[in-house]
């Protein structure tokens, strides 16, 4: 399929594709979609970034029924993060759609408000296993009308320690229904869940692209006690404005943020124990460049929309070959260069073994004695974040913020990066050395008329 004019797409939906910029499908777009516009159930392997959202999401919302005001799409996501970006996604595809409403469910923030948006109703609902399941189990959540459900990655789901949640959420699905389950691995856990909850669906497996020849990767032989050391002189040789370091555990997260921030180093952790507030504060400002250093596990950065990523450290070697290229794809993405490091105990070569005997290629080795020779040299970011205790709900907007920041003899908006709102917060990045004056530019004036609470993070 060269074209999304080749699918029987309505009119609508053909010029909101257009508009979006959607031209020649993707591979697991041209392959999955003709079966998810039949209604058939389909178990889709596919990785992440390869358009997924769009080859299950097309098909659901060319299937709603805008004036049938219930719950008629589920997606299930792995982490709130995610979750987010495929409702964002299918609000862009929904404008094909008039009065179509998308809700997020997910945990880490208050029950209360999703179950007041839940009684305006909604036609799609997004969101993780465990609250949605909280929503069924309070009878919150009606699914009686459900037609489509989706399982958006959801090896990762049962990795997490999802599958009995799924079940449950499963049980109280129509038997009558389209079922669409994407996964990036092929584990026999997802053929079992596949044989039980759908019907003769159809297997499809997007190509693997080849790997990018825009990524270098080396690794280096080191103890445990010169991990750290290690990991400041690749930040202290390589200077990234942005770096993201993968550890196995969240104490790790924790512990190797503090050594670092200790050196000086602008450094944040991204992990399970986070709540929601955090976690966003926290991918902010890591996303606008106000911290340079993200270290975070597995499952935390799964599914994260993070650009422009010049370096990624492995801490430690990651427990499989698949997870190891999931980690190094984060770098040289949309044709930029990109370096891969991963750090590697005596103990742990077993490891590298396997992935050498994945690939069929040797590892290449970097000099250990010369990296942990390189002096530490710490860099300031290029941004700093305010944070605005307002947001959607309060009915702010970007606009707003810009306005009272640059107007009336303040600041040139092009000290103003990137502006991202919440429904309760808004986060604004500024050039360091005009954060200062920002803040108290805020502080003494007001955002549409409204004195509001804003303090430097």
């Amino acid at each position: 399929m060269s074209s999304f004019n080749n699918l029987d797409l309505s009119a609508s939906m053909q010029a909101n594709l257009a508009q979006l910029g959607f031209s020649v499908p993707t591979d697991i777009q041209a392959r999955a979609l003709p079966h998810c516009l039949a209604g058939r159930d389909v178990i889709a392997m596919a990785q992440t970034g390869s358009g997924k959202t769009a080859a299950f999401g097309i098909g659901l919302i060319e299937s709603l029924k805008p004036k049938l005001f219930a719950v008629q799409g589920l997606v299930l996501c792995p982490t709130r993060e995610l979750a987010d970006q495929v409702a964002k996604a299918l609000r862009e595809l929904a404008r094909a759609q008039e009065n179509i409403k998308v809700l997020t469910l997910c945990g880490g923030v208050p029950i209360g408000p999703q179950i007041g948006s839940l009684a305006h109703g909604a036609h799609i609902v997004v969101g993780t296993p465990g609250r949605v399941a909280d929503h069924l189990r309070k009878g919150t959540l009606d699914l009686k009308r459900l037609s489509t459900l989706v399982l958006d990655e959801a090896d990762r789901m049962l990795d997490m320690g999802f599958q009995e949640a799924m079940e449950e959420i499963l049980g109280y699905t129509p038997a009558q229904r389209q079922t669409l389950m994407f996964s990036a691995t092929w584990p026999g856990s997802i053929r079992k869940l596949s044989a039980g909850f759908q019907d003769n669906p159809v297997d499809v497996r997007a190509q693997v692209e080849s790997g990018n020849t825009d990524i270098q990767e080396l690794f280096y032989e080191i103890s445990p006690q010169e991990r750290t050391r290690a990991i400041v002189s690749l930040l202290s040789e390589h200077q990234p404005a942005s770096c993201l370091i993968f550890c196995s555990m969240k104490q790790h997260c924790d512990e190797l943020v503090a050594e670092l921030a200790g050196q000086g180093f602008s450094a944040l952790a991204l992990h399970g124990d986070l709540d929601q507030r955090e976690r966003d504060s926290v991918l902010v400002r890591f996303a606008n460049q106000s911290c340079q250093v993200l270290v975070a596990t597995d499952v935390a950065a799964r599914g994260l929309d993070i650009k422009a990523l010049p370096l990624v450290i492995n801490a430690e070697p990651a427990r499989d070959p698949e997870v190891h290229t999931h980690r190094v794809g984060r770098t040289g993405r949309a044709g930029e260069a990109g370096l891969a490091v991963t750090l590697c105990s005596p103990a742990q070569g077993h490891k590298i073994n396997r992935l050498e005997a994945e690939r069929g290629s040797q590892a290449r080795w970097g000099d250990t004695k010369a990296l942990l020779s390189v002096p530490s040299k710490p860099i300031t970011p290029a941004m700093k974040t305010l944070c605005i205790g307002a947001g959607r709900k309060e009915k702010l907007r970007p606009g707003d913020v810009l306005g009272a920041l640059t107007g009336a003899a303040g600041l040139d908006g092009k000290v103003v990066g990137k502006i991202d709102l919440f429904d309760f917060q808004c986060f604004v990045a500024i050039e360091a050395t005009q954060a200062r004056r920002a803040l108290k530019r805020l502080e003494d004036g007001k955002i549409k008329g409204r004195k509001l609470r804003v303090r430097m993070i």
